[in-house]
């Protein structure tokens, strides 16, 4: 067809300085594409600022900015519909992108790399991508309370054990139990929202090291992408990646915090505890024992905490022994911090519909409430306020308990009798401290586990999260 240009053999950028070519293993060895070609997206809109702003400066005309914007934004939608081809041997997306504009627009493509560095252009794109994934992960942490939050406001007042060294320890309303992770959740947000502060710097117009001789505005194209400020040192900027390490770590607490709570309930849906029942989509049965309901993905999203903890692992042991400056290990950065976004935007999505679709087994709670002794430190509490020393009314406690578990009746199934032999301060008032409904009830300040309040956290929560 005239006029159309014939693409030429796929060649590397530096191809001028070596005399010789990879062969095709180590082409492949050399290639990110597999990987990095996630990053086009964010290297298209990075180049139309570059460009725009080399305009601005008048290293190229308005005419070749236009033209520049035009081929990449086609470049974009080749890409996005599949039809762009990425031969290996261009190595990464930022190459491929670049020859696929001159062979498009000819030699003003060309012009599009002037003071700019695949050092410095990836690790803008990285930025843009770290800061979108960010955005993600922060909503998905936020739909998941917001499905903690409603289920505590449907079910929260079920007063309910709480373990320690998984042993009943203390009666609470199921809602703080539910708040709890809330809690968590909140202080991996509050962690995500401080990465993406560090990660919004525009490195873009470092260079590879040392920066440029060419006049560029960087202040502006920190602008057109979003930056709130741009990087102040050029050797820093193109080998920094402490905020890929940081998002590898929120990830990774986040993901414990996930599979602790999994683990929570994987435990209450047993039989054996009988707190909880999921629902049916969110579980699998067996193939050969048709009684089984096994909870699956409470199973994977614990799994998948090994994983983003491997991912940290893995990011920390690539930059520990760099030097300053670019060195090519870190190419394999994002296998790493894109595994770990992902898996993890993954769970939060699963987690949330986990929990919307739960509920509290109430009458099961309830047929059981009476043991394990819960009131126990409620009983102590009591003597405390009958001016008993509580290191003595712990004492006092423990050898009533021992004669109820011995007799197998709970504490307020105790005649007044014997507690008064225990203890002559105990008068007949306190029975209307036992029982676990009644050591919920007496939970006196802010933060404890009674209904009080978690009416007031509700209130909290419902106002953080924008619940109506």
């Amino acid at each position: 067809m005239p006029g159309k240009r014939t693409p030429q053999k796929p060649r590397k950028s530096w191809q001028s300085r070596l005399t010789a070519e990879a062969d095709g293993a180590t082409s492949q060895f050399l290639a990110s594409l597999d990987i990095d070609r996630a990053l086009w997206r964010y290297d298209v809109t990075g180049s139309i600022a570059h460009a725009r702003m080399l305009a601005k400066v008048g290293l190229i005309s308005s005419s070749e900015f236009s033209k520049i914007r035009r081929g990449l934004l086609s470049i974009a939608s080749d890409i996005e519909s599949g039809r762009l081809k990425m031969p290996v041997e261009l190595e990464d997306i930022h190459m491929v992108i670049e020859k696929a504009l001159i062979d498009r627009i000819g030699a003003v493509g060309g012009k599009l790399h002037a003071g700019r560095s695949r050092n410095d252009q990836v690790a803008t794109d990285l930025r843009l991508w770290a800061r979108d994934a960010i955005d993600r992960l922060l909503e998905g942490i936020a739909e998941l309370q917001r499905a903690f939050v409603r289920l505590a406001q449907r079910q929260g007042e079920i007063v309910m054990p709480a373990y320690t060294h998984l042993q009943r320890a203390q009666p609470i309303v199921a809602g703080h139990a539910l708040l709890a992770y809330a809690e968590m959740l909140q202080r991996d947000s509050d962690r995500l929202s401080e990465t993406r502060r560090r990660v919004n710097v525009c490195p873009l117009g470092s260079g590879a090291i040392a920066g440029t001789s060419l006049p560029l505005d960087r202040a502006s194209t920190a602008r057109e992408l979003g930056f709130t400020q741009i990087s102040r040192n050029s050797i820093d900027a193109t080998s920094d990646r402490d905020f890929l390490a940081e998002l590898c770590f929120d990830c990774a607490m986040l993901g414990v915090h996930l599979s602790r709570w999994a683990e929570d309930w994987i435990v209450y849906s047993t039989t054996e505890f009988g707190v909880l029942r999921l629902h049916d989509a969110y579980c699998t049965s067996s193939s050969m024992m048709p009684q089984k309901k096994n909870p699956d993905t409470l199973e994977l999203i614990r799994a998948k905490s090994a994983g983003t903890i491997a991912q940290l692992t893995g990011m920390l042991s690539l930059l520990k022994g760099l030097p300053t400056g670019y060195s090519r290990d870190l190419q394999d950065d994002k296998r790493f911090a894109f595994a770990a976004a992902a898996a993890t935007e993954e769970v939060l999505a699963v987690a949330a519909g986990i929990v919307a679709t739960a509920r509290f087994d109430e009458s099961r709670i309830a047929a059981t409430l009476t043991e394990g002794f819960l009131d126990a430190t409620a009983l102590a509490e009591y003597l405390v306020r009958k001016n008993v020393p509580f290191r003595q009314a712990h004492g006092i406690v423990g050898r009533l308990v021992a004669a109820a578990e011995k007799q197998g009746v709970a504490l307020g199934q105790l005649p007044l009798a014997t507690l008064q032999a225990a203890c002559p301060r105990i008068s007949r008032d306190v029975f209307g401290h036992l029982g676990a409904a009644n050591a919920v009830r007496d939970y006196a300040p802010p933060g404890a586990g009674g209904p009080t309040q978690l009416r007031r956290q509700l209130a909290f929560w419902k106002k953080s999260l924008g619940i109506k």
